[in-house]
């Protein structure tokens, strides 16, 4: 590729990023990572042909890229990824007034609704998450996200106040939803708000990954607001490349790692993008459902490798709830890949979990 077109598809990477950000305002860094991403694949070598597709999704952006298969046009796979995504943030954003699960939040505290056979994939698997999270991560914390203004309802100027968070802490607890997976009713035992958006990009991203599958294909890369997806190999028989961000200034884009991957899932968190400050502090969108407040550790990212893409963005946030000494601890216990940037005074130290460094180009 180029110097001239390396730089045009730069620029247009850019220019579709900021579209988005016109209209939704936060800026989480898995979608700066996304950015990243499409500037460490976009110049790989694509014989045979790849196609590609993309657009946006939930608030972010998203890329599908695969490896056709004969007698399989293009344009109806896209045509089944759009109207997924489309069914898929029509059940789970809160963002959307009548939304499956927004209509569910305005519901009276004590009503059962019976849900979806995606949502109701999405409930039980952050319920379970919730629990050996020992509540780390927590559906559940919508109206604190909301409270300190990271949810629909935008910004706030100030901190909240104690009292203003003793009004709406009741409403939290992921042990206040009763979900039956066998008829798939949940109950909400009190007035709570339940905010999915820290896995549903990542069963988004699932759910594409099933269409692709289901048609045939065997190597492709999923990929929403930096939550992605990789199976097989680029078309040269390589393994995809994925860029980890550096957590640097707002408006800054570097690369601290690239992984090389198939067959695995990987999201990342971090508190370096959407935060607002007040009198001089930091505040963070990660909300911590014990302490009713944004995360106050040195952990600035966390990188996370699993099954499904889905299991990968609810342990990302999890992880970054729980901070860098807990949370490395969490994923030894459980078996779980993971990379860390911690905050130092100098800059950042790398720590991963035994089994990561396997997927690092040195």
């Amino acid at each position: 590729m180029s110097a001239i077109t390396s730089s045009l598809m730069i620029l247009a990477v850019k220019h579709r990023v900021s579209e988005v950000f016109s209209h939704h305002r936060q800026w989480p860094a898995a979608l700066l990572l996304a950015i990243l991403f499409l500037l460490v694949t976009a110049c790989a070598d694509t014989t045979p042909p790849m196609q590609v597709h993309s657009g946006i999704t939930m608030g972010t952006t998203f890329s599908v890229k695969w490896i056709g298969v004969d007698g399989l046009e293009s344009t109806e796979i896209a045509r089944r990824i759009d109207s997924a995504l489309v069914a898929i943030n029509q059940s789970m954003s809160t963002y959307i007034s009548d939304s499956e699960l927004s209509v569910i939040n305005q519901q009276p505290a004590g009503s059962a609704h019976q849900v979806s056979a995606e949502l109701g994939e999405v409930l039980a698997l952050s319920l379970e998450v919730g629990a050996i999270s020992e509540g780390a991560f927590d559906i559940t914390v919508g109206p604190l996200v909301n409270l300190w203004g990271f949810g629909p309802n935008g910004r706030v100027l100030h901190a909240p106040s104690e009292d203003q968070i003793a009004t709406v802490r009741p409403q939290v607890g992921f042990h206040k939803l009763q979900y039956d997976v066998n008829t798939r009713v949940l109950t909400r035992v009190v007035k709570s708000y339940i905010d999915l958006s820290a896995v549903a990009k990542g069963y988004g991203v699932d759910y594409v990954a099933e269409i692709l599958e289901k048609a045939g294909i065997s190597d492709y890369l999923v990929e929403i607001g930096g939550e992605l997806r990789a199976r097989g190999s680029k078309p040269n028989g390589q393994p995809w490349r994925i860029a980890i961000e550096t957590p640097t200034a707002e408006f800054e884009r570097s690369v601290q790692r690239i992984l090389a991957v198939r067959d695995v899932s990987i999201a990342t968190s971090g508190d370096y993008r959407n935060y607002f400050e007040d009198n001089g502090v930091r505040f963070s969108h990660t909300i911590d459902p014990a302490t009713a407040a944004p995360i106050d550790h040195r952990l600035a990212s966390v990188t996370v490798l699993m099954p499904t893409c889905a299991e990968a963005d609810a342990l990302a946030t999890t992880l970054m709830v729980m901070g860098p000494d807990k949370g490395m601890a969490f994923a030894n216990e459980q078996g779980i890949k993971i990379f860390m940037l911690v905050k130092t005074d100098t800059g950042f130290e790398e720590r991963m979990s035994p089994g990561f460094e396997q997927y690092l180009v040195q």
